[in-house]
């Protein structure tokens, strides 16, 4: 299983999005974005919403757990 940075920055990827395209497009800065891909820090739930609303998926999909994962 991926760790939540991993997961967010494999979304990210997939998505074609840079750390500052990504910022740009949300709203929300590049500075977290990468404390949150680094593990340094978890973002909350509200920008864990945000993120799974832009990218089109589940909150589940986006910290990396599978879809049927209990």
């Amino acid at each position: 299983m991926l760790n939540y940075g991993e997961a967010l920055k494999s979304q990210r990827e997939a998505a074609g999005y840079t750390q500052r395209q990504l910022a740009k497009a949300t709203g929300i800065g590049q500075q977290n974005i990468s404390r949150w891909e680094n593990g340094e820090v978890l973002p909350n739930i509200a920008f864990c919403v945000k993120l799974a609303d832009f990218y089109g998926i589940s909150l589940d999909e986006l910290v990396g757990r599978g879809q049927y994962a209990l």
